[in-house]
């Protein structure tokens, strides 16, 4: 019962080319960046993600997408991260964009066992006629292109039909976990770190605080250990490494001036 490893390195050694790769967070918030760094060390290539986006700020899956190690994306959102969006114009990538909520539901469905659900997000659009490019030639046309799906009728309303989706390893950040594998996520990071976990057949979990079997309370679980396979503790320094994407302040009022 006990899945702790030592490093980040001995969980990741078995994530060969080509595998596919489940990864929590959103932004900057939540991601497993200890275990992605590791994954660039063992120099894994021709991976496929399934992520809400690659990376910002040369932080998180900006890492090994910059590497060149990324051959295909499933996510909902590309942002400011130039470089993915070079990659994809460019045909060096293959990106399936979907609906943030849809991308949510088709991983938690994948960890659930259930194969596919009908959803109205994206109905009357390429989302479900087809014709979405995955991926480009390079000369600004489109290689490869998203086919049709199903879409069938609901008490009067239209659905499309979409997977779930299931990958070879997931990679998740949680602020406190057990030996067991029960995962506690802190605030905003608690987005896709856990239908992520879910989907991955073998489930890597970093983890801020270790703690032992017990003292965590039952109700205070958002996943279960039983979706999770490793647990890496990581080090004051990895935990405390947080940045901020975007900072936002006002400016000073004037002096004299009074704020409402």
């Amino acid at each position: 019962m006990d899945k702790v490893v030592a490093t980040a390195a001995e969980a990741v050694a078995d994530v060969r080319d080509g595998a596919s790769l489940a990864v929590g967070g959103f932004g900057l918030s939540g991601v497993p960046n200890a275990l992605i760094q590791a994954v660039h060390e063992r120099g894994a290539s021709g991976l496929g993600v399934v992520s809400n986006n690659c990376g910002a700020m040369d932080r998180g899956l900006a890492v090994l997408l910059a590497a060149g190690r990324i051959a295909r994306v499933t996510g909902s959102y590309i942002g400011a991260n130039k470089e993915f969006a070079r990659q994809y114009l460019a045909g060096e990538l293959e990106v399936e964009l979907i609906p943030q909520g849809t991308l949510a539901e088709r991983l938690r469905a994948g960890g659930a066992g259930i194969p596919a659900f009908y959803t109205p997000a994206g109905v009357g659009t390429q989302v479900a006629e087809g014709g979405l490019p995955w991926r480009y030639d390079g000369k600004g046309g489109v290689a490869v292109a998203s086919a049709p799906k199903e879409v069938r009728e609901f008490d009067g309303r239209a659905y499309v039909l979409e997977h779930g989706i299931r990958t070879d390893f997931a990679l998740v950040r949680a602020a406190k976990g057990d030996r067991h594998g029960n995962l506690v996520f802190a605030k905003s990071a608690r987005n896709f770190n856990p239908l992520a976990a879910m989907a991955g057949r073998v489930t890597i979990a970093e983890v801020e605080e270790l703690v032992e079997p017990g003292e965590i309370d039952p109700g205070h679980v958002h996943l279960p250990g039983i979706f999770v396979q490793r647990v890496v503790a990581l080090t004051p320094e990895q935990a405390a490494d947080k940045q901020i994407e975007r900072r936002t302040v006002s400016a000073p009022p004037a002096r004299g001036t009074v704020s409402v």
